[in-house]
């Protein structure tokens, strides 16, 4: 780089543009040489001269270069010279070409002092410009009066011409503003309704009586035409389309007289010496040589691919549902209500049937609260509680109608077996049932050529025309003990899998069954119960004769695969959940364990069982033995922990596992790992994802959350309030973002993670009234559904569209960083939490510090007034009994004298 000075001085006092600055920063032979083709000066090619250049070429700013001749003749040579020297670091490199192809020995350099092409030097690359700058041709005088005048006045400058002001001429706007204005014609009635603050909350009871029976029930407004408020129509929008002419013609062929035509099949062929004559020419040669080479080509494409294939075709997928891809609603299929029975019904819960398509498992309870309940107990016994099974077939009569001593409120079919049911009532009892002697009323195995053996539904009214009206009840083969059970209603009912066992005391065991032969259910009593099906040993065996007395006739309806368990089941063991130091229990009311059973997994397994059941002809649950009497191998490293959502809107994660207490040496319950208050109500969803092992949503009071596993500082995600009380959801069974939710307005909010976290992707209106329970169901990747109760006793049957059952290419890899990303963030709030609390102790020591300082100063500086006061009131004393003349002032006499 030049000095500073120098750069000023080349500059000629001027300021120097950025790219003359920064020169020597880019490469020369970056640069591009352009001309002034579009100002009209092909010829002018500009250029930027550094200082050291124009040292070498003698073109100094203001020394060389004046106002007088702003231009010098530069000689090729030299030109040439600098370019052996400096290569391409030369200011005249870019126009090399140009300087080579010039016919003349010497090139004119012009120094454009006021920028007017954009740099501070430009090159005349040719002969005819040259000459036309040296020696300009003549200007007329005409022409110089007008450069003299323009330079006098600038184009730019405008002639300011003040407005004139006219007068407002009305053109009759002000009037149709008034006319468009919308102005109130009646005064407006202000009601205003009370109601005394006792009464608020209180049940309201609505009759039906006959208005006219009531002196002043209703008043009869008839109507009549009023003046006052008859509308003059000013304006009206009318839509007009110009339709053309039709006019129907018709044409006819022209028919001529019939003739015989033939058609030659022999080929004709080229005669031996045409063929050789046509083989010698050129031209057909030629057209060998350039055809044989598409020719190979097509013919490879041929053996890479078909070309016959439909492009289009393969593009579009075959879709089973109706809608297209674009649409996003749930749209309605079917829907069922049970029409036989009298007594207001809701639905508790929906479980769709594993194994057949079509079938789906409904109970229903009597809509009353525990007053009326109590109130009603006569009547209500006299009603069965019943588990009604609905089919696709037949929207009107139920296929099966399982019955219970009390209203079931949760209940699950068997994994390993559908044809066992296992449900929690009202009254705290499990009941069981069996229904493998009415299999063959509700599914039929097509036993033909196809490979393929897809169960389907029998319609009631094919299988049993005489006895259509008759509606079929399945009594529970048995039911658990009302001592030993819960003793309030069963809110949440699970089998364990079946690829472990538990014993009493919570140890994992192997299952060599491989039948799901344990239960875990959890009650408003605060109780979490284990139970097993199988008939236990007993250490000591009963005598014959009592086994006789204690024999009971059964009835022949009633199979016999749990007469062992009827009234006499006891749970393996309890759990509770306590709140801390108090004696006062948690509420569950939804439990998930490590391992759950999604529908859609299990479906193919369970068509091999039943196969093999159909084989044997025998039910395994009929000899089924305890396996914990046996010795069994554990499972060690055995995830025992599970969640559980209260009714206060609590998630609790424990360990069913028990440990004996070391005082007292009775088993108990451990104390829960982890426990977050989240909701602001009951929890009525504790779901699993089924793609994801741990990450678990839970759904309660008006909002929801989606937990980790391990990850005790809170939930990953947490909505916020929600228009209306959440009362039910589930996860989507084909999507890892999607799940639904359903409001006690009887809409679903619909959530898509990858889309919006804050809020519902959408909301859809599905009945009038809350919504109880969601179960989706994936039949086949072409047609999914999803099942919906609600709280007046009917079951909705919805088809999910094509956009919230196909999941994209990389959605569970994009959710699964998203659930990463949570957990960073999460650990990231914790670390900031604890360095924040660190900041403030030492900012309470630094405080505490400062005051101890500050006391002990002000401490010692008390000290001394106080002694400085008590000296001078000593002072004071003393001048007062001199004055009295009480004492005589001494040399002597001193403080304590005076005292």
């Amino acid at each position: 780089m030049a000095p500073k000075s120098q750069q000023g001085k080349s500059s000629g006092g001027r300021k120097v543009p950025k790219t003359v600055k920064n020169k020597e920063i880019l490469s020369v032979s970056e640069v591009e040489p352009m001309n002034m083709e579009n100002m009209g000066h092909p010829e002018i090619y500009p250029l930027v001269l550094t200082t050291k250049t124009q040292e070498i070429f003698n073109c100094r700013v203001d020394e060389d270069f004046t106002d007088e001749q702003p231009y010098k003749l530069v000689k090729k040579e030299d030109i040439f010279a600098d370019f052996h020297k400096r290569a391409a670091v030369s200011d005249f490199y870019p126009f090399k070409k140009i300087i080579q192809e010039y016919p003349g020995d010497e090139l004119l350099l012009v120094y454009d002092k006021d920028f007017k092409y954009g740099l501070n030097f430009y090159l005349i690359g040719t002969e005819e410009g040259k000459e036309n700058y040296l020696n300009p041709p003549a200007v007329s005088e005409e022409q110089e009066e007008q450069k003299e005048l323009k330079e006098r006045v600038p184009e730019d400058i405008l002639i300011y011409k003040p407005p004139i002001s006219k007068p407002w001429v009305s053109l009759g706007s002000e009037k149709e503003i008034e006319e468009e204005s919308v102005k109130e014609s009646t005064k407006q009635i202000t009601y205003m309704i009370s109601r005394k603050r006792s009464a608020f909350g209180a049940p309201i009871q609505f009759s039906d009586h006959n208005a006219s029976s009531v002196k002043d029930a209703y008043i009869e407004c008839t109507a009549y035409p009023d003046k006052n408020f008859t509308l003059k129509q000013l304006e009206k929008d009318v839509g007009m389309q110009a339709v053309p002419h039709v006019k129907d013609t018709s044409t006819q062929t022209r028919w001529t007289y019939p003739k015989n035509a033939a058609m030659q099949y022999y080929p004709r062929e080229f005669l031996e010496k045409e063929k050789e004559t046509l083989g010698q020419s050129k031209p057909f040669t030629d057209f060998l040589n350039n055809a044989s080479i598409s020719v190979e080509i097509a013919l490879q494409q041929n053996e890479i691919m078909n070309t016959f294939t439909d492009d289009w075709k393969c593009l579009a997928e075959e879709e089973g549902t109706f809608g297209d891809k674009t649409d996003t609603h749930l749209k309605e299929f079917q829907s069922f209500t049970d029409l036989h029975n009298h007594m207001e019904t809701m639905i508790t819960c929906v479980s769709w049937h594993p194994d057949i398509y079509g079938l789906i498992a409904v109970s229903v309870a009597v809509r009353l609260s525990f007053e009326d309940r109590v109130y009603f107990s006569s009547k209500l016994l006299l009603q069965p509680s019943l588990i009604l099974f609905w089919s696709f077939s037949d929207p009107i009569h139920p296929q099966l109608m399982l019955e219970s001593p009390d209203d079931i409120f949760c209940f699950k079919f068997c994994p390993t077996n559908p044809n066992i049911i296992a449900g929690g009532c009202i009254n705290g009892q499990i009941v069981m049932w069996d229904i493998t002697a009415h299999a063959d009323r509700i599914e039929n195995i097509k036993t033909g050529g196809s490979r393929s053996k897809k169960p389907i539904l029998k319609p009631m009214f094919l299988l049993e025309p005489d006895s259509n009206k008759e509606v079929m009840y399945i009594r529970h083969c048995a039911v658990s003990s009302i001592e030993s059970g819960h003793k309030k209603v069963i809110t949440d009912i699970h089998w364990l899998p079946d690829t472990f066992e538990i014993n009493r005391m919570g140890s994992v065991f192997e299952n060599r069954s491989e039948l799901c032969c344990q239960l875990v259910t959890c009650s408003a009593d605060c109780t979490i119960c284990f139970w097993d099906i199988r008939q236990q040993k007993t250490l000591t065996p009963q005598p014959a004769e009592k086994k006789k007395e204690e024999t009971i006739e059964i009835p022949f309806d009633i199979p016999t695969t749990f007469l062992h368990l009827d009234l006499t089941w006891k749970p393996l063991f309890k759990i509770k959940l306590p709140k801390g130091e108090t004696s006062l229990d948690h509420c569950p009311t939804k439990i998930s364990l490590c391992e759950d059973h999604p529908l859609y997994k299990i479906q193919d397994k369970l068509l091999a069982q039943n196969k093999v059941i159909k084989a044997e002809e025998e039910n395994p649950y009929q000899n089924l033995e305890s396996g914990l009497a046996n010795i069994l191998k554990p499972i060690e490293d055995f995830c025992t922990k599970f969640f559980v959502g209260t009714e206060e809107g609590e998630v609790i994660y424990t360990d069913w596992k028990l440990e004996r207490d070391p005082e007292t040496g009775r088993l108990m319950t451990k104390k829960p790992v982890n426990l977050c208050t989240v909701h602001d109500g009951a929890v009525h969803t504790v779901q699993r994802s089924p793609f994801y092992k741990d990450i678990i949503l839970t759904i309660g009071g008006w909002n929801m959350a989606i937990w980790k596993e391990g990850v005790m500082t809170g939930p990953l995600v947490q909505s916020s309030c929600a228009p209306k009380r959440y009362t039910s959801g589930h996860w989507s069974l084909t999507r890892p973002s999607v799940f639904y939710i359903g409001r006690e307005d009887g809409y679903i909010d619909i959530w898509d993670l990858l889309e919006k976290t804050h809020e519902p992707t959408q909301s859809q209106n599905i009945c009038i009234t809350m919504i109880t329970s969601i179960k989706p169901w994936a039949f086949s990747t072409k047609q999914q559904f999803i099942a919906v109760a609600d709280y007046y006793g009917t079951l909705h049957i919805l088809e999910i569209p094509w956009t919230l059952s196909h999941p994209s290419a990389n959605e569970a890899s994009s959710v699964s960083h998203y659930f990463e990303r949570e957990v960073k963030h999460l650990e990231y709030v914790e670390q900031r939490k604890k360095i924040r609390e660190q900041d403030k102790k030492e900012m309470e020591l630094e405080t505490e510090k400062i005051k101890s300082k500050t006391y002990q100063k002000s401490k010692e500086q008390l000290e001394a007034e106080l002694q400085m006061d008590y000296e001078s009131y000593l002072e004071l004393e003393k001048t007062i009994l001199l004055n009295l003349g009480l004492i005589k002032m001494t040399d002597k006499m001193s403080f304590t004298d005076v005292e």
